[in-house]
């Protein structure tokens, strides 16, 4: 492929990808959504009248779209380094290896795919502080299936329509209760409470003397003047709305009459229900005969308060065990045919979809999760915030007293947990892009401050130095550009499809022998403007590997380092904040000299180094390589130096993206800036650093510059297929 078909490729894709929404067929519910502009007043976030949130069950973001292109799915080039040499998606069960598979619904029962555990000690297993080898032994071996666009067809279309978050992670590593928990509080029980919710307790209605006693989110919306509503099918509550585990929303329901478990009640903000504005009425806002149906009402007349929770019944809410990704998507689709029935209203709503935790199926991508400590209490990576400002992070205060299934703390970390969908519906987010910021559920609520200016307090330091507020979701300033044109299902069709796969066997597992990794289909998405700035550069000194790593972007981030040599331990985690720098270092002669680590950062961020000091210093030259952005010319900065008293040549190769090699005499003590244009590779780069005649050392660079405009997902399997094709 040459430098012009690449550069023209690139510029026909920045050209289609506004319009991509459109020239697809959409479901009806999403072709209304796109065709109505953003109310742009003030070209801002305040434009922005409504929000409704629809938090759905217990999927994965890999189970759903690891096969969607410009997604970081089963095609990511940069994962975990398994022991073995074994690639991320081959993960054991004990016995034998399994692979991601297909669910197909046409060869089974792939709709009502049986649930796996999802539990505090069984996400922990799972996970394993970040080593991740064995996720079927904790979460069975049907927990690596995945789906297709025959499956969750409207998903996919949403997806493709609007903008779909590819690091957005559930809040905790445990079930729905503390997730959601997050998602309505910022916490799942703050240090000064005295309790912490690590599985699903208090999910049903019960007397005022039990339950958590923290201030929620509604109610800080109810002290600002600022009117909410929460939407729900009742009594059953499915675990579904954590309010219900809270004295003061109990000792309302109380005041007003409620006192059996389980009676329908609804919080509700009413700046006329001085009696108990925590809520209204007695009976269903949504009547199970008549789904959406108050809610629908509320559009139609122009009442929709301004922040709304929906809380979609039992049977479509997507669970595994007792509803099916089909029946979602048609309750999805009912959510948003009621916004666009007043389009006005649409013009001025964001309706954010998402998934409270990932019940057990498999995401590859590592949590940025403050980092683990090893067996001796020692701290397994670092951080430039304090330590007293990270201890809401870990499970080292009283567990709540008297909720099933709770334990004694273990001060293991609380989250971010895995990978889970998240759509951003929106006149703002239209076109089918693709946001790779790091969000978990206190995202939300960091939104409705944005919107609102109500802050919620429970949210940690931690969560608001790494995870997002959404806002780079959206385009305030010019959002009316065209957008492609979603597949349309009865309730009774989606209904009636769950029946038909109840009634087959479920798909079976592939033997082990003729297994395959699964395939990520080739094409890019719209990507938006990311705030990272991130560089990890090597020294050897010391007898030790050192890293630098540095953050010179405008929000924190996590620097996962795998010690490749020694995958068998606790990979570091570092979280560095916006404009701070780090420092870490790893002994070389246990390993007589050698080294070998493995770095993964936000959107691809990758370096890898290797090498043997002994061997270098033996040959008395000292090359180093540093990479430096100059996003104003689209060119990295790659700094050779040798400070050895030796010459030598360095060979610069790019890996991808374009076939090009670069040699570089190096005398003693010296220095060379090699300036490498990659505007024509849609600001992504690799590039590997090698010293000719000298085997093992090795700097390895990839990932995507940022330039504060807005760009496309990384193209290297595009740029293979056409180079293919000639």
């Amino acid at each position: 492929m040459t430098d012009t078909s690449r550069r023209d490729f690139l510029k026909s894709t920045v050209a289609l990808s506004g319009a991509a929404a459109v020239a697809t067929g959409f479901p009806d519910s999403i072709r209304k959504a796109l065709a109505v502009e953003a109310n742009n007043a003030t070209k801002s976030i305040r434009d922005v009248e409504h929000i409704v949130i629809l938090m759905q069950e217990n999927r994965a973001f890999d189970h759903y779209f690891g096969t969607m292109a410009g997604v970081r799915g089963f095609g990511d080039r940069f994962t975990i380094p398994l022991p073995g040499g074994r690639n991320v998606f081959q993960q054991s069960n004990g016995s034998r290896i399994i692979a991601p598979y297909h669910l197909d619904e046409t060869a089974g029962n792939a709709q009502r795919v049986t649930g796996t555990p999802h539990g505090w000690n069984d996400a922990h297993g799972a996970w394993d502080d970040g080593r991740m080898t064995q996720w079927p032994l904790y979460k069975r071996d049907w927990s690596m299936g995945y789906y297709r666009p025959a499956e969750i067809e409207f998903q996919w279309a949403l997806a493709n329509a609007f903008t779909l978050c590819d690091a957005y992670h559930c809040s905790i590593q445990s079930s729905t209760n503390p997730n959601r928990l997050f998602h309505w509080t910022g916490t799942n029980g703050p240090t000064g409470a005295g309790v912490a919710s690590i599985n699903n307790e208090w999910a049903n209605l019960g007397p005022s003397s039990e339950g958590f006693t923290w201030k929620t989110y509604p109610e800080r919306l109810q002290d600002a003047g600022v009117t909410w509503k929460v939407y729900q099918n009742l009594p059953w509550n499915f675990t579904d709305n954590p309010l219900e585990g809270f004295r003061q929303y109990r000792a309302a329901s109380e005041k007003i009459g409620n006192t059996s478990s389980g009676f329908p009640w609804i919080p509700y903000c009413d700046a006329h229900d001085a009696k108990a504005p925590l809520y209204k009425g007695t009976s269903n806002t949504m009547p199970l005969l008549g789904l959406l149906l108050e809610f629908k009402a509320d559009v139609k007349a122009g009442k929709l308060p301004q922040v709304s929770w929906i809380i979609a019944p039992e049977q479509y809410a997507e669970h595994p065990d007792s509803s099916c990704p089909v029946q979602g998507a048609w309750y999805v689709q009912e959510t948003l045919n009621a916004l666009t029935a007043n389009p006005e209203l649409w013009s001025k709503t964001a309706l954010i979809v998402n998934y409270d935790e990932n019940d057990g199926f498999f995401d590859h991508v590592p949590p940025p999760a403050v980092y683990s400590r090893d067996a001796d209490g020692s701290a397994a990576g670092g951080a430039t915030m304090k330590a007293d400002l990270l201890t809401s992070e870990y499970f080292t205060h009283p567990a709540a007293e008297g909720s099933a299934g709770q334990q004694a703390p273990d001060g293991k970390v609380y989250g971010p947990g895995a990978r889970v969908p998240c759509f951003v519906v929106s006149p703002w987010s239209r076109g089918g892009w693709v946001n790779s910021q790091v969000f978990d559920h206190t995202s939300v609520l960091r939104f409705l401050e944005a919107r609102f200016g109500v802050a919620e307090t429970n949210i940690s330091p931690y969560r608001r130095a790494i995870c997002g507020d959404l806002t780079s979701c959206f385009d305030f300033v010019n959002p009316n550009t065209a957008v492609p044109a979603l597949p349309r299902r009865s309730q009774i069709a989606a209904d009636a499809m769950r029946v038909a796969q109840e009634m087959r066997a479920q798909i079976p597992i592939p033997d082990e022998a003729s297994q395959t990794l699964p395939k990520q289909d080739v094409g890019i998405k719209p990507s938006r403007a990311l705030p990272y700035e991130l560089a990890a550069d090597a020294v050897v000194e010391d007898g030790c590997i050192r890293l630098r790593l540095r953050n010179t972007g405008k929000v924190g981030a996590v620097f996962h380092v795998y010690d490749r040599l020694h995958l068998d331990r606790i990979p570091r985690r570092y979280m560095v904040e916006a404009g701070k720098q780090l420092a870490a270092s790893w002994p070389t002669a246990r390993d007589a000299g050698r080294y070998d680590l493995w770095v993964l950062g936000p959107n691809g961020f990758h370096r890898h180094v290797t090498g043997n000091a002994v061997v270098t210093a033996a040959a008395k030259f000292r090359p180093e390589a540093a990479l430096s952005y100059d996003p104003a010319h689209h060119r990295l900065n790659l700094t050779l130096t040798n400070d050895g008293a030796r010459g030598c040549t360095v060979l610069v190769t790019a890996n991808a993206y374009e076939k090009r090699e670069i040699s570089q005499k190096l005398a003693a003590s010296s220095r060379k800036v090699l300036r490498i244009d990659i505007a024509d590779q849609g600001n992504w780069y690799d590039y590997t650093v090698t010293v000719s005649g000298h085997a093992g050392f090795a700097r390895r660079f990839a990932g995507r510059m940022e330039t504060g405009r807005d760009g496309i997902s990384d193209p290297a399997a595009v740029f293979e297929q056409l180079a293919a094709q000639g």
